[in-house]
């Protein structure tokens, strides 16, 4: 049977995440030897379901098309992903906020058990999964006849955005749950690259003290390196930073090519965040702090002098 994909989208384009969901979906279809569909559910997402038709091992897209489905809600989504069913042994979907939000519903529904953050695909119903923020990887096995999964993006590289030629295909859109309705959205904006999907990131620790020197230090760091910038929860809570920069197990996942630490102590909960960066710097005074631990890159230095040294040498 084959594997869906529940796309995450703005109806606009196709979110990052997608691709990740999509690799894994290709890895399971290989031991199953069976079909990858991805579902585009939105409101006059056209353009979604064309991106999702190109991407390399997609075999087909569903398209459902209805205003209930325009925000993402779900309650609707589910009904979405529920209504067709029946027709796929796995269902996949990115380990998001969206994600996570709507496959427990689905898997609740199917009365299965959700296999959650799989970072690798052993078969087609064994993976592995990071446990213990991180310090231990179980290998678990499904055998329900349906199986629900949600997808750590950082575990699987993105597929291909171009080279692939799916066919698109409407399928009815469920009607409005009624349960929930959208009211509006409050959304930062910033000309930096979207946290989750940078290939650099800075972040700032509780050691910068306030929210006045995070900016004033992390900053220049970040523009120069053409960075996003993150923070630990530590500085989140203390105020020096927004909780949409919050890297770690509470906060957002992150693997980027280049990740610097800076007055981080690197407790696990943050490590599990972002261990799995490409090159780690770590920048702290403290010679045991844990982030050295994890870190291609340690320089036991003070923060407030050697990052503008850094800053100034770029």
């Amino acid at each position: 049977m084959p594997t869906l994909v529940i796309a995450e989208h703005d109806n606009v384009s196709l979110k990052g995440a997608t691709l990740n969901a999509i690799k894994a979906a290709t890895e399971i279809g290989f031991h199953a030897d069976g079909e990858v569909h991805v579902l585009v559910a939105g409101f006059q997402a056209a353009p979604v379901a064309s991106a999702a038709a190109d991407v390399p091992g997609v075999t087909k897209v569903l398209h459902a098309n209805h205003a209930s489905l325009a925000n993402g809600l779900a309650e609707n989504l589910a009904a979405q992903v529920l209504a067709i069913a029946s027709g796929y042994s796995h269902i996949l979907f990115p380990a998001t906020a969206s994600g996570k939000n709507v496959a427990p519903r689905v898997a609740a529904s199917l009365d299965v058990a959700q296999v959650s953050d799989i970072t690798k695909v052993i078969n087609s119903d064994t993976f592995e999964r990071p446990i213990y923020a991180g310090n231990a990887i179980a290998t678990v096995q499904s055998v329900d006849s349906v199986k629900v999964i949600t997808v750590r993006t950082t575990g699987f590289d993105a597929a291909a955005s171009t080279g692939g030629c799916a066919m698109v295909e409407n399928v009815t859109a469920v009607a409005d749950s009624g349960k929930s309705s959208y009211v509006g959205s409050e959304l930062s904006k910033s000309d930096r690259p979207e946290l989750t999907a940078a290939k650099v990131i800075v972040s700032g620790g509780r050691a910068l003290g306030s929210a006045e020197k995070f900016n004033d230090v992390m900053t220049p760091l970040a523009d120069k390196l053409g960075a996003a910038l993150g923070a630990s929860r530590a500085a989140v809570d203390a105020g020096y930073a927004p909780n949409d920069l919050q890297v770690g197990q509470t906060g957002k996942i992150v693997a980027p090519q280049l990740y610097v630490a800076a007055g981080i102590s690197g407790a696990i909960q943050h490590l599990a965040g972002m261990k799995d960066s490409k090159v780690i710097v770590a920048i702290n005074k403290d010679p045991e702090a844990p982030i050295f631990s994890v870190a291609d890159y340690g320089l036991e230095a003070d923060l407030f002098s050697a990052i503008p040294e850094m800053v100034q040498t770029l």
